[in-house]
């Protein structure tokens, strides 16, 4: 966490400068003097605030994740509370399109998800990222499925979105969000179909 007094313009251009650098060289080639030439500020500001590059990290990933919980609430707040199956394909919109899917977000999530398998805090993140996703299909899910169905379709969109995430970020023609949904969609179909057929 960056400590008190940072001011709020350096704030931006450092996370902004983080990823450029990530996207350009890589986490472990993204050393504190690369992101401080590409901010243009000096090494000191960088270790006074964010305690180094680790701390900077951190940082960069509390405003990506700030932003993707905005993109889903923003786009949940436009669709009425009882239309549960559009605003489930709010919610996987919201991991595929826009800011998500910019080539230095995209690098710095990669590189997020494998340093955070190492370090407690960002863990952490990773963690609260991941309850929020499941919360937010869970509340829409209890609606359309019985209640020992909702947990584990929600983990099984959970799985897809994060799955097909990475495949589209490793490829080099990146993320096809119509694609995405579609899977995705047919995954929640057949869950609902043999809902309806069983019971």
């Amino acid at each position: 966490m960056p400590k008190v007094g940072m001011p709020d313009i350096r704030k931006p251009q450092l996370v902004k400068a983080t990823m450029n650098v990530i996207e350009r060289v890589g986490l472990h080639g993204a050393s504190i003097s690369l992101i401080s030439k590409e901010a243009g500020v000096s090494t000191g500001i960088i270790n006074h605030y964010f305690g180094g590059k680790h701390g900077l990290l951190e940082e960069t990933m509390r405003v990506i994740l700030r932003e993707h919980s905005k993109t889903i609430m923003q786009s949940l707040s436009c669709i009425p509370v009882n239309a549960h199956y559009q605003r489930i394909n709010a919610i996987i919109d919201g991991n595929f399109k826009g800011f998500q899917t910019e080539g230095e977000v995209v690098k710095t999530w990669l590189a997020f998800w494998s340093y955070s398998m190492h370090d407690h805090q960002l863990n952490r993140l990773q963690r609260v990222n991941e309850k929020r996703l499941i919360s937010h299909l869970k509340i829409e899910l209890k609606a359309l499925l019985p209640k020992k169905q909702v947990c584990l379709v929600a983990h099984g969109i959970a799985a897809l979105i994060d799955g097909i995430w990475l495949r589209g970020a490793l490829n080099p023609k990146g993320i096809n969000p119509d694609q995405a949904r579609s899977i995705i969609n047919d995954y929640l179909d057949k869950q609902l179909f043999y809902y309806t057929d069983k019971h």
